[in-house]
């Protein structure tokens, strides 16, 4: 019989969302105003983690990522929403049967999250697509606020080192027993933690992820959550 050993929440979880204007990271807010400059009608603050329209209980998946970026969620305000990343990890997870709807790159579009939550490490822009690490470590507050709001969270879906690094640091895993490796999956304070490269153009272009190898991996995460109904 299944048996889901949470892991230790915080006497005191910090919270999940930053400001709109949170002043943490002075390179990343430095970023974003100059951006609220040149494209005023963009979105152009930290990008909430999306959750499905039945709310935070619903969700037995979180799927994380690195950052939002620059013309995608930064842009419209939803993750992965406006770049290539989102045709790839949409249309997988439509595959799954963890989205309905028509994606169509913009926030009004028909898709729905089914039992799945979307969300980055770090909550806003970094330059370059490239956080530092004290970015990354003063934005794991908020996704430890993240996962302390999401009680029947099962499993976890990291996209990239980066994501898989803070997702296992903020469950209180050591990185050295759940490395980052393609197509892996770890049990980590009773959630299982599955890895896989960043679904980003980059990646598919030069052939070191492919559609195919992506949708193993949430083949892999589909079969776990069916297995604990």
């Amino acid at each position: 019989r299944f048996r889901l050993i949470r892991m230790r929440s915080p006497a005191h979880p910090g919270p999940s969302e930053p400001d709109r204007d949170c002043p943490l990271c002075p390179r990343l807010r430095a970023f974003i105003l100059d951006n609220r400059e040149k494209f005023p009608g963009w979105h152009n603050a930290p990008v909430p983690t999306w959750h499905p329209a039945e709310g935070k209980a619903a969700v037995r998946l979180l799927v994380a990522g690195l950052a939002p970026g620059l013309r995608g969620a930064n842009r419209t305000g939803r993750p992965f929403t406006g770049d290539y990343a989102g045709d790839l990890l949409y249309a997988t997870l439509g595959k799954y049967g963890l989205a309905r709807g028509r994606f169509e790159a913009r926030p009004d579009d028909t898709l729905e999250l089914v039992e799945t939550a979307i969300t980055n490490a770090v909550r806003c822009v970094p330059p370059e697509n490239k956080p530092v690490g004290s970015e990354i470590n003063t934005c794991r507050r908020f996704l430890e606020g993240t996962l302390a709001e999401l009680p029947n969270l099962r499993a976890i879906v990291t996209l990239g080192k980066i994501a898989h690094d803070s997702t296992i640091r903020t469950l209180g895993g050591r990185l050295s027993q759940h490395p980052f490796a393609h197509g892996a999956a770890t049990d980590v304070g009773g959630i299982r933690v599955f890895s896989s490269y960043h679904c980003s153009r980059y990646n598919t272009n030069t052939g070191r992820l492919t559609p195919e190898m992506f949708e193993a991996v949430f083949a892999s995460v589909a079969s776990y959550l069916a297995s604990g109904r």
